[in-house]
């Protein structure tokens, strides 16, 4: 089912080079929609936007760094530029820091790493685009976060710490541009089998697939398949929220 019924509508898409961001980039061009394919990879980010095209899409892709306000802000304004206008944003962007190590461990440097591009990072994006969707009053913002931002993760203090603080931001973000006609929604995966998933070790993919109770994965298409229905029109009376996709494992 095609949930775009406006013409010439334009999501930027944040981590399109691969994983959720990739399926994502893909399944919005799928129904119609114009990407922006931006990746702190730029050549998988063109890489992305090139399969658009074949498949008869329309795309344009940049590379950024979500760490740092003056390279966002030139890729957000290029990939509007290209586009015309913007209508949503899917953030994928987010890593995982050092796993298994328990809190008294963890290396300052690697957490402020982790919420550099977790949280701030989100922030940044945001900042980036909201002004443009309230010249419009008009717009659509997913953030990627995790289940670990609720639940907390064994060995994850950084990553878990970091997607509880973008629900948080989610979460007021949303009530400050409520009138305007901007959504702002998060979504809480469970573990989905992408690329950041198989750098895990094992150990922490099998504690995070025992919690679920379908005792699977979550699949990338089950993933863009719900991304791209909250950044489309029909997701019109749903902000500030947190969108499950753990296979039972959050119920709440």
């Amino acid at each position: 089912m095609n949930y775009f019924d406006k013409a010439d509508y334009t999501v930027i898409v944040v981590g399109a080079g691969r994983g959720i961001g990739h399926a994502s980039a893909l399944e919005l061009a799928a129904q119609g929609v114009q990407v922006a394919c931006l990746d702190s990879d730029g050549a998988g980010a063109e890489k992305t936007a090139v399969e658009i095209a074949t498949r008869g899409g329309k795309a344009v892709a940049a590379r950024l760094d979500v760490t740092e306000a003056d390279s966002i802000r030139p890729a957000i304004d290029s990939a509007i530029k290209g586009l015309r206008h913007i209508d949503g944003l899917v953030n994928c962007a987010g890593i995982t820091g050092r796993t298994n190590v328990p809190a008294h461990e963890v290396d300052p440097a690697d957490f402020d790493l982790v919420y550099r591009v977790n949280l701030r990072g989100a922030l940044l994006l945001s900042q980036a685009v909201l002004p443009h969707m309230l010249q419009r009053r008009y717009g659509r913002v997913l953030h990627v976060a995790s289940i670990a931002g609720k639940e907390g993760n064994a060995g994850m203090t950084a990553y878990s710490a970091t997607k509880a603080g973008l629900i948080g931001m989610v979460k007021s973000m949303a009530k400050d541009y409520v009138e305007q006609g901007i959504t702002i929604n998060a979504l809480a995966p469970a573990v989905i089998r992408t690329p950041m998933v198989d750098a895990l070790p094992q150990a922490t993919v099998d504690y995070m697939t025992a919690k679920i109770p379908m005792r699977r994965c979550g699949e990338l298409t089950e993933a863009a398949q719900l991304i791209a229905w909250t950044v489309s029109p029909a997701c019109s009376f749903t902000t500030g929220f947190t969108f499950d996709l753990t296979g039972g494992r959050a119920t709440y």
